[in-house]
């Protein structure tokens, strides 16, 4: 083995040192080292003899861990961890994959949401932890796992808490692209006919720093494009109404704001569970709906329109094509539309993709190239395009905290060429 060769190197020269030790500054130091590099050198044998025992016995040489959320909170991103285990195996199985889930309530349960991450490392064979979306609570997780196992790589998706607070313990945070959405919702929703914005969501969302950000850019945007922008509250889904009370908030409410803002009117809402009744409304009584705050084809379509996807999960040429024969269907074209691929379902699944490719070797967790390959990897057709996020305050970009995005899909009339817009320098520099 590799070892036994460093092995004997570390003792020749240790031997030879004895020999000169006159001509060195102090022998006890280098004896010191030798005890160290040995150490280093044992430690290292005993990983290549667990990985070459792995490899005997039919299994990974090491394991992943993913957290997402579960059905009724970010569906997408689930589907992307099982993605992952069809792929890959689960651990109870033999596999490399181990997928837990947080509570749906997670502000009021994050100590459990804390505890699934860092249970996570009590695995000796685990070497990358994914967790999707990166809720209150992440960076606590994250820190409590670089105590007790520093050599885990760190990940999040969509983190909930803002850059500077989650880049201090995660090796990579990706988050969609609000930045350049805040400018490009708007200019897609023209682009549709759209002469009023209107946009859902609660304080929780508000506060934090990258959706509130994105609401500003919209704000400007709208004024510069001639659009009249409007805010509306809803409820939160993990306040006291629950999933279902903010869901039918949005069922009761939809009609009267159509009704007094146009069949022209644009609506977004920042919160998942929001994005199916809302979608359910504007296909019966009109408005346009340009993409949901994390775009994919199963955000809201198959609960609002009532769309059977069972035969089609994971194959997303199928998926896309079915969503929109149902859309049309039910008079949406050209008027509603999405990402090709799901943002949740794709971060999940490339992020995990990454952490295997670092600890394999053949990527860097800083480089763009290898990340964008991961992403790439899962979406066939669609290319993704990224930007490292920037500190205002500082002026700095954090490469430890990517943006990603790709084009717009407008069911019936088809890319709608939003990735080749270039963003004006002043949306970037919003508050």
């Amino acid at each position: 083995m590799k070892f036994k060769s460093v092995l004997l190197a570390l003792l020749a020269c240790a031997l030879c040192a004895g020999m000169a030790a006159a001509a060195l500054p102090s022998a006890a130091d280098l004896k010191d080292a030798a005890k160290d590099a040995i150490k280093d050198a044992v430690k290292e044998g005993v990983k290549e003899a667990l990985a070459e025992e792995s490899k005997k016995a039919g299994e990974p040489a090491f394991h992943i861990g993913i957290v997402t959320g579960t059905v009724s909170q970010g569906e997408d991103d689930l589907r992307g961890a099982e993605l992952m285990i069809e792929r890959y195996g689960d651990t109870s199985k033999g596999g490399m994959i181990t997928h837990v889930t947080y509570p749906d309530n997670f502000t009021s349960e994050m100590e459990t949401t804390i505890s699934q991450i860092v249970g996570l490392a009590d695995d000796p064979k685990m070497k990358v932890i994914v967790v999707n979306q990166g809720i209150p609570g992440t960076s606590e997780g994250f820190r409590r796992v670089r105590e007790k196992r520093p050599d885990i790589l760190l990940f999040t998706g969509q983190p909930q808490e803002d850059p500077a607070v989650i880049s201090a313990v995660a090796d990579l945070s990706i988050y969609i692209d609000n930045i350049s959405r805040g400018y490009l919702i708007p200019l897609g929703s023209k682009k549709l006919g759209a002469d009023t914005f209107v946009h859902v969501s609660f304080p929780r969302h508000m506060s934090l720093e990258l959706l509130g950000r994105r609401r500003a850019i919209m704000e400007e945007a709208c004024k510069d494009l001639g659009m009249k922008f409007v805010f509306e509250t809803a409820p939160d889904p993990i306040g006291d109404v629950g999933v279902a009370g903010a869901q039918q908030y949005l069922l009761e409410n939809m009609p009267t704001w159509i009704e007094k803002y146009g069949k022209n009117a644009a609506f977004f809402c920042t919160n998942d569970a929001h994005t199916e009744p809302m979608i359910k409304r504007i296909a019966e009584l009109g408005g346009i709906f340009l993409e949901a705050s994390l775009p994919s084809p199963l955000m809201g379509y198959p609960g609002a329109l009532g769309i059977d996807l069972s035969k089609e999960k994971g194959d997303w040429a199928a998926i896309m094509k079915k969503v929109e024969a149902e859309v049309i269907k039910a008079g949406g074209e050209g008027r509603m539309g999405t990402w090709a691929y799901s943002y949740g379902y794709t971060t999940s699944a490339a992020l995990a993709e990454l952490g295997k490719r670092v600890v394999e070797g053949t990527a860097k967790v800083g480089s763009m190239k290898d990340v964008l390959g991961c992403f790439n990897e899962f979406c066939p057709g669609v290319k993704w395009g990224a930007n490292y996020y920037m500190d205002l305050g500082t002026g700095v970009r954090n490469k430890k905290f990517m943006l990603v995005r790709q084009d717009t899909y407008v069911f019936g009339k088809g890319a709608l060429g939003l990735a080749d817009e270039e963003v004006p320098e002043k949306y970037f520099k919003i508050k």
